[in-house]
């Protein structure tokens, strides 16, 4: 049964039977993230021109989140270089190391004979190598994000030094390139979601498939599937904040959260505030921006609500025709409530 036709009570079913990944699926993704994990990590440098070590590799993503839907096997990889010292140098250098990631993949591909479907982006200063793998030992191929980044939170033990805030806003503002080096915190994104309530994890599940259904119905632009992430944790966290919770009813208040989108100013305050007067006065130029705005919990340089201008109004004509559907209705054909935010 499709979600539209799905009833109130039975949502939860619903994300147990057609989103959650089996344990097989799992396992297979889990093992082609580990090998390619390897091969970044002690490989692929090796016979660089210039010395360059990877510090570490973070997996991020719905696969790093654990909020990966059934059937879509995609997986995230950041690559921390040691080479890298700033933010400036990952803008100007990213190029280069993304061309020889990909040369290696092409010599590893002739050594193993796995296969690496490597997907040109056609950019001259690439952010991002995308490649598809797939090996005799998977059922299905795993499509892959590799990001080369500036390691600069290190190995983090708590929350991150201000001055890595500071580093960002000032670098950023010089280059004119906000959000763009939100991959450089990853963990923090990935942490920020991964101690939450399994069921959340279930909504926010719920949320990326229904998103993924408008999609394909209304084709792009569309705001970005993060800013929905987040606007569902938004929404737990000021109308539920517990581990059992109506999923229907999490459900509906993103829908009007989304159909309220003039109204969105969110920011978290887990790993940046008001207290550095060079962040403070950041952020408050940053919440002074038209709405919609929805900052990065892990950049407060990135507005993941922004983008085209037309996006958040398409969804949201979608979500008021999908709050008359029978996933919004009571067994007695009453609506949903919503949460009181």
């Amino acid at each position: 049964m499709q979600l539209r036709d799905t009833q109130a009570r039975f949502l939860d079913k619903f994300i147990e039977e057609n989103l959650l990944p089996d344990t097989p699926f799992r396992l297979q993704v889990r093992q082609a993230i580990h090998h390619i994990c390897g091969f970044l990590k002690e490989e692929c440098f090796q016979g660089a021109p210039h010395r360059v070590r990877v510090s570490k590799v973070v997996k991020g993503g719905s696969s790093g989140k654990g909020t990966t839907l059934r059937g879509r096997s995609d997986a995230d990889l950041v690559v921390f270089l040691s080479p890298l010292t700033s933010f400036q140098e990952q803008f100007d250098r990213r190029g280069e190391f993304i061309q020889e990631i990909k040369k290696q993949l092409q010599a590893f591909q002739r050594e193993t004979g796995e296969n690496f479907e490597i997907r040109d982006s056609g950019w001259q200063n690439p952010r991002v190598l995308s490649f598809v793998f797939s090996s005799p030992m998977l059922n299905d191929s795993v499509e892959f994000d590799v990001l080369p980044a500036f390691d600069v939170l290190g190995q983090l033990t708590g929350p991150p030094d201000p001055k890595i805030y500071v580093q960002l806003i000032d670098e950023c503002t010089r280059l004119g390139k906000e959000g763009e080096f939100s991959p450089c915190f990853t963990e923090l994104q990935r942490d920020f979601l991964k101690q939450r309530p399994t069921k959340l994890k279930s909504l926010i599940r719920l949320v990326k498939h229904w998103y993924q259904v408008c999609k394909e119905k209304l084709g792009k632009p569309l705001p970005p599937q993060y800013a929905l992430e987040l606007l569902t944790v938004y929404a737990w966290e000021r109308g539920s904040n517990r581990s059992e919770f109506s999923t229907a009813q999490g459900f509906r208040t993103v829908l009007e959260l989304v159909m309220n989108y003039r109204m969105l100013c969110i920011y978290w305050s887990k790993y940046y505030n008001f207290e550095n007067p060079v962040i403070g006065a950041y952020l408050r130029k940053q919440l002074q921006k038209p709405r919609p705005v929805i900052l990065d919990p892990a950049d407060p340089t990135g507005n993941v609500a922004g983008g085209h201008p037309q996006s958040w109004p398409r969804l949201a004509q979608e979500a008021l025709a999908w709050l008359s559907y029978p996933c919004f209705k009571n067994w007695d054909g009453s609506p949903v409530g919503s949460w009181n935010i």
